[in-house]
């Protein structure tokens, strides 16, 4: 005898229940007099649609519907969700029980008929939404899973995707959170037919997610739908909630990496490329795997972008150039060997060469091609071919120079933040001493989180002091690094809420555009929260004297711009200067002008090298001592 089991007991029941949804609309139609109408169907596609609406392209129409007891959290976490969103350029709307029965369905009661019509409505107009590109957020009680299921079988008659959250919270939290006070008045008779109550709900069987709130915060709750939408490519890969990036470091036994070694081409190359693979292997650029291939190089080239599926900040071309000679020694190799000093570092897999122009890639990324510019210099010098392919690293990058344990990896930056239990990260990118304005921003910025963002829980500043190649005349790391611990050891930045860490990128100088890379970069570490100064990566005109070579303020608002940054919120750099009248560091008040002074870099060299101090308040003592020492010995 052939036996059913339960999966196909279900499978039956749900397709019945489908079939007897359709007739339910069928019927409805009818009853409501809809005999005479016919579809007319759009002139816009929808994929039309999602390339305009919201900052990132891509239709992402959807349902998310929010199902749960009265007190669940459904309209906390689909208000959080929507929210979220909308900050980071993707439309979203939330319907909720309550707005919609005061317009809408103002005329419906609560009725198993009037409950079901609610449903039905809400349903309709979210189909309307997510057939617009907007992500709809239905947050309603809905109780009964045939009424579940008919909103589903509404958005998959429109070949739109459904999901069901199930808001799974006892019964006992709910009655204890009451804001509304109707669980008391349900207890006392005074509401009737209210759910949980004297009116059943049936928990869903099969929802996408269950969102357990005990125990867990809006937030958390939040990121697993978003986590959801990512993984149905309905939201960008960057907004998922992740522990971890990818690192490139290889997996195989020592007597493996020497029999690769052995049969691989070998390839010399230089301490900046050296870096370009620490930053590469340690996952600061991912989502890319190696040095770029030519079409990467173009995308981030005439894009600031990779646009391999969702886009991806990246406006910096990441690439290993090589010699003719090299080229023509290496074509057909199935794998490289990269050598540094003689030492084997890693491989470069299926390798691609391609035509290296420098003065197109010069032009593009920095505005300029004259060879006086310190990072184009060594671009001109460099092969004039470029190299792309996935990198198998060996070991992991070290220098060997003291500051090792400061050169903390992506995961290891998450790791920390995770120990010390912050859930809001905000990044500082410097290349330059620390004096008291920059900690006045860094304090005021803390002070923000804490006050004015909902849910922020101990919010920990990422003081991140860039240490690869820089120019000849700038202060050298393991300076800065000294004068910054000083600065922390005098408290004028707070080591409890500060991480201390070096980001292995060299610097580029170019402006507006490289802002975007360094901001890319700490969105890899976890950062959430990104500051911004006046000029960053710029420097004076190489051709101009006295003249800069980006607009100072252009780094900040292309940055507040950029695509493929949606879960990077950019603090703008508050302009700080010493307060004659207050002896200390404040931020620059335009209206009392004259009781300012603006202490400039050249003026700061000055002082250090002829051994006066700044005025007090500029900088913490110590951490002057270590900038003045500098430039006496240096001079």
């Amino acid at each position: 005898m052939y036996r059913i089991n339960k999966q196909e007991v279900f499978t039956l029941n749900f397709e019945s229940q489908k079939i007897e949804n359709r007739n339910l609309l069928a019927k409805r139609g009818k009853m409501h007099g809809a005999t005479n109408i016919l579809e007319q169907k759009h002139h816009v596609s929808r994929d039309k649609r999602g390339q305009i609406l919201g900052n990132l392209r891509g239709f992402r129409g959807c349902t998310v519907w929010f199902t749960g007891l009265s007190g669940a959290g459904k309209t906390s976490i689909s208000f959080e969700l929507e929210a979220y969103l909308v900050s980071r350029g993707i439309p979203a709307y939330a319907l909720d029980g309550d707005n919609v029965r005061s317009g809408l369905n103002k005329n419906l009661g609560f009725s198993k008929e009037d409950r079901e019509e609610n449903i039905r409505r809400v349903a309709e107009v979210a189909k309307l939404f997510a057939d617009s590109g907007v992500v709809a957020l239905c947050s309603f009680v809905s109780p009964f899973q045939k009424d579940r299921e008919l909103a589903r079988q509404i958005h998959e008659d429109a070949q739109l995707p459904f999901f069901e959250v199930f808001v799974d919270t006892p019964l006992e939290v709910c009655e204890r959170r009451d804001t509304k006070g109707l669980y008391k008045k349900a207890r006392e008779g005074k509401i009737k037919g209210f759910t949980g109550i004297d009116q059943e709900y049936e928990i869903p069987t099969h929802p996408d997610i269950s969102a357990r709130t005990v125990g867990s915060s809006v937030v958390d709750s939040m990121m697993q739908v978003v986590n959801l939408l990512v993984d149905k490519n309905l939201l960008p890969f960057e907004l998922r909630s992740v522990d971890r990036v990818d690192e490139l470091f290889t997996t195989k036994s020592p007597t493996e990496l020497k029999e690769v070694i052995e049969i691989s081409s070998p390839l010399e190359i230089t301490e900046v490329d050296l870096q370009w693979v620490q930053v590469l292997s340690e996952g600061w650029a991912a989502p890319l795997r190696g040095f770029m291939r030519e079409d990467q190089y173009l995308q981030a080239l005439h894009f600031n972008t990779l646009v391999e599926g969702d886009l991806v900040t990246m406006p910096v071309c990441i690439v290993l150039p090589i010699f003719t000679h090299d080229k023509e020694r290496l074509e057909g190799s199935e794998d490289i060997c990269l050598y540094y000093r003689g030492k084997p570092i890693g491989l470069l897999r299926n390798p691609e060469f391609y035509p290296h122009r420098k003065e197109e890639r010069c032009a593009r990324q920095f505005g300029t091609t004259s060879p006086k510019h310190p990072y184009i210099k060594m671009i001109l010098g460099s092969g004039e071919w470029l190299v792309g392919g996935d990198l198998e690293i060996f070991e992991r990058i070290t220098w060997n120079d003291g500051l090792d344990h400061y050169r903390l990896t992506p995961n290891e930056i998450r790791s920390k933040m995770k120990e010390r239990d912050s859930n809001a990260i905000f990044a500082f990118q410097l290349r330059n001493p620390i004096h008291n304005g920059h900690a006045l921003l860094m304090q005021d910025t803390r002070k923000k989180l804490l006050e004015g963002v909902d849910g922020c829980k101990n919010p920990v500043l990422l003081l991140h002091p860039l240490g690869g190649w820089t120019k000849d005349d700038d202060v050298p790391l393991p300076v800065r690094i000294e004068q910054h611990l000083a600065v922390l050891e005098e408290g004028i930045l707070d080591p409890e809420s500060t991480l201390l860490a070096i980001f292995p990128s060299p610097m580029m100088y170019a402006g507006p555009t490289e802002v975007q890379w360094h901001a890319r970069a700490r969105l890899n570490a976890g950062a959430n929260f990104y500051i911004v100064g006046r000029d960053p990566a710029g420097l004076p005109h190489p051709e101009s004297p006295g003249t800069d070579l980006f607009d100072p303020s252009h780094g900040a608002r292309v940055l507040k711009m950029a695509p493929g940054l949606p879960s990077l919120e950019i603090i703008p750099f508050r302009v700080a200067a010493y307060d004659k009248k207050s002896g200390c560091m404040s931020f620059h008040d335009p209206s009392r002008n004259e009781d300012f002074e603006f202490i400039s870099g050249t003026k700061m060299r000055t002082l250090a090298k002829t051994g006066q101090n700044p005025p007090d308040g500029f900088m913490a003592q110590k951490a002057w001592d270590v900038l003045a020492n500098y430039y006496r010995n240096l001079s």
